[in-house]
Protein backbone atom coordinates (compact mmCIF):
# COMPACT_ATOMS: atom_id res chain seq x y z
CA UNK A 1 0.00 0.00 0.00
CA UNK A 2 1.89 2.88 -1.16
CA UNK A 3 1.71 6.80 0.87
CA UNK A 4 0.18 9.88 -0.73
CA UNK A 5 2.54 12.21 -2.39
CA UNK A 6 0.33 14.58 -0.43
CA UNK A 7 0.91 12.89 2.90
CA UNK A 8 4.48 13.25 3.11
CA UNK A 9 7.37 15.68 2.46
CA UNK A 10 11.20 15.21 2.08
CA UNK A 11 12.90 17.16 4.12
CA UNK A 12 16.88 17.58 5.18
CA UNK A 13 18.52 16.10 8.08
CA UNK A 14 22.10 15.97 9.49
CA UNK A 15 22.09 12.17 11.38
CA UNK A 16 24.87 11.75 13.76
CA UNK A 17 27.23 10.30 12.73
CA UNK A 18 26.71 10.00 9.58
CA UNK A 19 25.76 13.56 8.76
CA UNK A 20 23.65 14.99 5.83
CA UNK A 21 20.49 13.21 4.49
CA UNK A 22 17.55 13.16 3.43
CA UNK A 23 13.96 12.23 5.56
CA UNK A 24 10.36 11.50 4.97
CA UNK A 25 8.46 13.38 7.25
CA UNK A 26 4.45 13.83 7.70
CA UNK A 27 2.55 16.75 6.21
CA UNK A 28 0.54 18.79 8.67
CA UNK A 29 -1.39 21.53 6.87
CA UNK A 30 -4.35 23.48 8.43
CA UNK A 31 -8.27 22.92 7.16
CA UNK A 32 -10.60 25.56 7.51
CA UNK A 33 -14.26 23.95 7.75
CA UNK A 34 -16.51 26.71 6.80
CA UNK A 35 -20.78 26.96 6.88
CA UNK A 36 -22.26 28.90 4.67
CA UNK A 37 -19.41 30.28 3.52
CA UNK A 38 -18.65 31.32 7.09
CA UNK A 39 -15.17 29.78 9.34
CA UNK A 40 -16.18 27.38 11.41
CA UNK A 41 -13.08 26.20 13.07
CA UNK A 42 -9.40 25.35 11.87
CA UNK A 43 -7.89 21.87 12.43
CA UNK A 44 -4.40 21.26 11.63
CA UNK A 45 -4.66 17.93 10.01
CA UNK A 46 -2.88 15.69 6.97
CA UNK A 47 -3.94 16.78 3.57
CA UNK A 48 -6.50 13.97 2.44
CA UNK A 49 -10.30 12.42 3.05
CA UNK A 50 -10.63 16.26 4.00
CA UNK A 51 -14.86 15.63 3.33
CA UNK A 52 -14.77 13.06 5.64
CA UNK A 53 -12.84 14.83 8.47
CA UNK A 54 -15.28 17.84 8.10
CA UNK A 55 -17.87 15.36 8.47
CA UNK A 56 -17.05 13.32 11.48
CA UNK A 57 -15.90 16.88 13.11
CA UNK A 58 -19.68 17.89 12.88
CA UNK A 59 -20.81 14.85 14.08
CA UNK A 60 -18.59 14.97 17.02
CA UNK A 61 -19.95 18.47 17.47
CA UNK A 62 -23.48 17.61 18.06
CA UNK A 63 -24.12 19.39 14.46
CA UNK A 64 -26.52 17.54 12.00
CA UNK A 65 -24.45 17.57 8.93
CA UNK A 66 -25.98 16.74 5.31
CA UNK A 67 -22.53 16.65 3.65
CA UNK A 68 -19.08 18.50 2.44
CA UNK A 69 -17.44 19.18 -0.62
CA UNK A 70 -14.82 21.78 -1.65
CA UNK A 71 -15.88 25.31 -1.71
CA UNK A 72 -17.08 27.30 -4.72
CA UNK A 73 -14.15 29.66 -4.47
CA UNK A 74 -11.44 26.32 -5.06
CA UNK A 75 -9.58 27.89 -1.99
CA UNK A 76 -7.05 25.74 -0.55
CA UNK A 77 -6.91 24.13 2.71
CA UNK A 78 -10.76 24.96 2.69
CA UNK A 79 -13.43 22.58 2.63
CA UNK A 80 -17.46 23.36 2.94
CA UNK A 81 -20.02 21.92 5.58
CA UNK A 82 -24.03 21.77 4.48
CA UNK A 83 -25.36 21.85 7.76
CA UNK A 84 -28.73 22.71 7.58
CA UNK A 85 -29.96 24.79 10.60
CA UNK A 86 -26.78 25.44 11.99
CA UNK A 87 -26.41 27.75 15.56
CA UNK A 88 -22.73 29.39 15.12
CA UNK A 89 -23.34 30.51 18.83
CA UNK A 90 -24.00 26.46 19.31
CA UNK A 91 -20.65 25.19 18.60
CA UNK A 92 -18.52 28.04 20.13
CA UNK A 93 -20.64 26.59 23.62
CA UNK A 94 -19.73 23.20 23.34
CA UNK A 95 -16.36 22.81 21.31
CA UNK A 96 -14.02 21.59 24.02
CA UNK A 97 -11.70 19.16 21.67
CA UNK A 98 -8.79 20.45 23.44
CA UNK A 99 -7.19 18.82 26.64
CA UNK A 100 -5.92 21.75 27.63
CA UNK A 101 -9.07 24.23 27.42
CA UNK A 102 -9.53 23.48 31.27
CA UNK A 103 -13.22 22.32 31.29
CA UNK A 104 -14.55 19.96 33.80
CA UNK A 105 -15.07 16.43 34.13
CA UNK A 106 -18.41 17.29 35.05
CA UNK A 107 -19.01 19.68 32.37
CA UNK A 108 -17.52 17.34 29.64
CA UNK A 109 -19.20 14.31 30.35
CA UNK A 110 -22.76 16.19 30.83
CA UNK A 111 -22.34 17.73 27.06
CA UNK A 112 -21.61 14.52 25.56
CA UNK A 113 -24.48 13.05 27.48
CA UNK A 114 -26.51 15.72 25.73
CA UNK A 115 -25.49 14.79 21.89
CA UNK A 116 -24.78 10.95 22.48
CA UNK A 117 -27.03 7.99 23.60
CA UNK A 118 -25.75 4.99 25.77
CA UNK A 119 -24.61 2.55 23.67
CA UNK A 120 -27.47 0.07 23.61
CA UNK A 121 -26.01 -2.94 22.03
CA UNK A 122 -25.75 -6.55 22.73
CA UNK A 123 -22.47 -6.92 20.20
CA UNK A 124 -19.81 -9.26 21.59
CA UNK A 125 -17.02 -10.22 20.04
CA UNK A 126 -13.93 -12.80 21.25
CA UNK A 127 -10.98 -11.29 23.17
CA UNK A 128 -8.93 -13.05 20.55
CA UNK A 129 -10.27 -11.13 17.60
CA UNK A 130 -9.79 -8.12 19.52
CA UNK A 131 -6.07 -8.81 20.39
CA UNK A 132 -5.35 -8.94 16.67
CA UNK A 133 -7.07 -5.43 15.50
CA UNK A 134 -3.57 -3.35 16.14
CA UNK A 135 -1.52 -5.78 13.52
CA UNK A 136 -4.48 -6.00 11.54
CA UNK A 137 -4.48 -1.78 11.15
CA UNK A 138 -0.42 -1.32 11.40
CA UNK A 139 -0.43 -3.49 8.13
CA UNK A 140 -2.35 -0.59 6.38
CA UNK A 141 -0.62 2.52 8.18
CA UNK A 142 1.61 2.94 4.90
CA UNK A 143 2.01 6.85 5.83
CA UNK A 144 2.88 5.17 9.78
CA UNK A 145 5.28 3.22 8.21
CA UNK A 146 6.96 6.00 5.99
CA UNK A 147 7.18 8.73 8.50
CA UNK A 148 6.56 7.22 12.24
CA UNK A 149 4.73 10.42 12.43
CA UNK A 150 1.15 9.71 11.59
CA UNK A 151 -1.70 8.06 14.17
CA UNK A 152 -4.35 6.00 12.78
CA UNK A 153 -8.41 4.73 13.11
CA UNK A 154 -9.63 1.21 11.47
CA UNK A 155 -13.07 0.12 11.73
CA UNK A 156 -13.82 -3.51 11.85
CA UNK A 157 -16.50 -5.46 11.31
CA UNK A 158 -18.06 -8.37 13.43
CA UNK A 159 -15.42 -11.03 12.08
CA UNK A 160 -12.49 -8.71 11.96
CA UNK A 161 -12.51 -7.55 8.42
CA UNK A 162 -10.72 -3.62 7.98
CA UNK A 163 -13.74 -1.41 6.90
CA UNK A 164 -12.32 1.28 6.86
CA UNK A 165 -8.06 3.01 7.56
CA UNK A 166 -7.13 6.61 8.00
CA UNK A 167 -4.09 8.09 9.19
CA UNK A 168 -3.09 11.69 10.14
CA UNK A 169 -1.12 13.69 12.43
CA UNK A 170 -3.96 13.92 14.71
CA UNK A 171 -5.44 10.97 16.47
CA UNK A 172 -8.66 12.90 16.65
CA UNK A 173 -8.37 13.92 13.16
CA UNK A 174 -8.04 10.12 11.59
CA UNK A 175 -11.10 9.15 13.91
CA UNK A 176 -13.10 11.54 12.67
CA UNK A 177 -12.05 11.05 8.73
CA UNK A 178 -13.12 7.49 9.56
CA UNK A 179 -16.65 8.52 11.60
CA UNK A 180 -17.15 10.70 8.36
CA UNK A 181 -16.63 7.93 5.71
CA UNK A 182 -19.07 5.98 7.89
CA UNK A 183 -21.49 8.54 7.58
CA UNK A 184 -21.47 8.70 4.07
CA UNK A 185 -21.47 5.18 4.06
CA UNK A 186 -24.56 4.96 5.61
CA UNK A 187 -23.25 2.75 8.51
CA UNK A 188 -24.16 5.16 11.18
CA UNK A 189 -24.69 3.96 14.11
CA UNK A 190 -21.97 1.62 14.08
CA UNK A 191 -23.88 -0.74 16.17
CA UNK A 192 -22.01 -4.15 15.50
CA UNK A 193 -18.21 -2.83 14.69
CA UNK A 194 -15.53 -2.38 16.77
CA UNK A 195 -13.33 1.32 16.55
CA UNK A 196 -9.32 0.69 16.86
CA UNK A 197 -6.54 3.85 17.13
CA UNK A 198 -2.78 3.31 16.87
CA UNK A 199 -1.59 5.03 20.15
CA UNK A 200 -3.68 6.20 23.54
CA UNK A 201 -7.50 6.67 24.25
CA UNK A 202 -8.26 9.97 25.39
CA UNK A 203 -11.39 11.68 26.38
CA UNK A 204 -12.11 13.47 22.84
CA UNK A 205 -11.75 9.67 21.22
CA UNK A 206 -14.39 8.16 23.44
CA UNK A 207 -16.71 10.97 22.98
CA UNK A 208 -16.12 10.24 18.78
CA UNK A 209 -16.87 6.95 19.18
CA UNK A 210 -19.82 7.63 21.27
CA UNK A 211 -21.62 9.64 19.10
CA UNK A 212 -20.92 7.10 16.53
CA UNK A 213 -23.37 4.66 18.63
CA UNK A 214 -19.61 2.50 18.64
CA UNK A 215 -20.19 -0.41 21.10
CA UNK A 216 -16.10 -1.00 21.40
CA UNK A 217 -12.99 0.94 21.51
CA UNK A 218 -9.57 -0.18 21.75
CA UNK A 219 -5.88 1.15 21.32
CA UNK A 220 -2.12 -0.11 21.32
CA UNK A 221 -1.93 2.40 24.72
CA UNK A 222 -3.18 3.53 28.04
CA UNK A 223 -6.67 5.43 28.74
CA UNK A 224 -7.31 8.41 30.70
CA UNK A 225 -9.16 8.69 33.64
CA UNK A 226 -11.78 10.59 31.95
CA UNK A 227 -11.91 8.73 29.31
CA UNK A 228 -12.84 5.86 31.36
CA UNK A 229 -15.15 7.77 33.12
CA UNK A 230 -16.84 8.78 30.27
CA UNK A 231 -16.72 5.14 28.27
CA UNK A 232 -18.55 3.69 32.22
CA UNK A 233 -20.97 6.73 32.17
CA UNK A 234 -22.00 5.88 27.87
CA UNK A 235 -21.72 1.92 28.62
CA UNK A 236 -19.08 1.50 25.92
CA UNK A 237 -16.47 -1.32 26.02
CA UNK A 238 -13.05 0.17 26.36
CA UNK A 239 -9.76 -1.80 25.70
CA UNK A 240 -6.45 -0.58 26.52
CA UNK A 241 -2.97 -1.76 25.79
CA UNK A 242 -3.77 -4.33 22.98
CA UNK A 243 -0.79 -5.76 22.12
CA UNK A 244 0.38 -9.19 21.43
CA UNK A 245 -3.16 -10.42 21.98
CA UNK A 246 -3.47 -9.23 25.24
CA UNK A 247 -5.99 -6.35 26.35
CA UNK A 248 -7.08 -4.85 29.19
CA UNK A 249 -10.87 -4.02 29.22
CA UNK A 250 -11.41 -1.01 31.64
CA UNK A 251 -15.61 -1.02 30.87
CA UNK A 252 -18.24 -3.13 29.93
CA UNK A 253 -16.14 -6.45 30.37
CA UNK A 254 -19.73 -8.41 29.44
CA UNK A 255 -18.86 -7.39 25.79
CA UNK A 256 -15.70 -9.25 25.54
CA UNK A 257 -15.77 -13.05 25.42
CA UNK A 258 -13.17 -14.54 26.98
CA UNK A 259 -14.63 -18.38 27.09
CA UNK A 260 -14.82 -18.03 30.94
CA UNK A 261 -18.10 -17.50 32.53
CA UNK A 262 -16.13 -13.81 34.07
CA UNK A 263 -17.11 -13.18 30.71
CA UNK A 264 -21.05 -13.34 30.81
Amino acid sequence: MSVPPYATARVEVVRVPDGEAHDVVAVEEPLEIRIEGRPVAVTMRTPGHDEELALGFALSEGLRPAGARLPGDLAANTVELDAPGFDPGRLARSFYTSSSCGVCGKGALEAVSVEAAKVDSDFRVPASLLGALPDRLRERQAGFAATGGLHATGLFNEDGTLQCAREDVGRHNAMDKVIGWAFGAGRLPLARSVLCVSGRLSFELVQKAAVAGCPILVAVGAPSSLAVELARDRMLTLCGFVRNGRLNVYTEPWRVDTGSSESS
